[in-house]
């Protein structure tokens, strides 16, 4: 059953009305985002002044990309649009990994040169269990699983209902088609997910640019243009 329209909730929600307001999940997402932009910017004001390596120019274009889809996401969650929120973890993920698995393995820094083409450089799942090996990290040790999660969402396979599953006023299952606002777990998850991930392309800054400058905690944080 398809859900219809509510008129009785507002078109565009706001910072002060947003539906998962006070939820703990929200706020981390929130403390995290603005984490990650004070660094963002002080990592670029650095990188303007540096004769950047293939890693570092590869980085340039990944990390804001991340940050992008995790902004992305937060909208998303504010308006109540989670099913959409949920689609944009595997890009989001996807690039995660491309900056972990190139620092793991570095030769391949050519293949994301060359264009990161499927059959040339390793899929999603690959690249998660190869930096399972190289450095150790039991968090990525069934990428496998991830994959097919995240692929189930994508392609439009039956797991897929899990994200978009709703009760109708009548009790009866549903299938929402816009704003979902009566389901915390799905933005507990959406939030929880997309801030583990942030977290560690903050962690990928640092390792790619480890001279950047602090930001001064004085300027604000804003979305910087250029290269990060």
């Amino acid at each position: 059953m398809l859900m219809q329209p509510d008129s009785r909730n507002p078109a565009i929600f706001m910072p002060d009305n947003e539906p998962y307001l006070g939820r703990a999940t929200v706020l981390q997402f929130d403390q995290t985002i603005l984490t990650v932009l004070k660094l963002n910017q002080s990592t670029a004001q650095r990188t303007h002044g540096l004769q950047l390596s293939d890693m570092q120019q590869m980085a340039c274009v990944v990390i804001p990309q991340s940050v992008s889809l995790a902004l992305s996401i937060r909208e998303l969650v504010r308006q109540g649009y989670l099913f959409g929120a949920h689609m944009l973890v595997r890009p989001l993920v996807e690039r995660t990994a491309i900056l972990l698995y190139l620092q793991a393995v570095p030769s391949d820094i050519a293949k994301w040169k060359r264009g990161w083409h499927a059959g040339d450089a390793p899929g999603l799942s690959k690249m998660l269990e190869a930096i399972q090996k190289v450095k150790g990290r039991a968090e990525f040790a069934k990428g496998a699983d991830l994959t097919a999660s995240f692929n189930a969402l994508m392609h439009g396979k039956p797991d897929s209902a899990l994200w978009n599953t709703i009760l109708l006023d009548n009790g009866k299952p549903g299938y929402a088609s816009s704003k979902i606002l009566d389901r915390p777990d799905l933005c507990d998850d959406v939030c929880a997910q997309t801030l583990t991930w942030l977290v560690v392309v903050m962690a990928m800054m640092l390792a790619y640019f480890p001279d950047a400058e602090p930001a001064n905690s004085s300027s604000q944080a804003t979305p910087t243009s250029g290269r990060t």
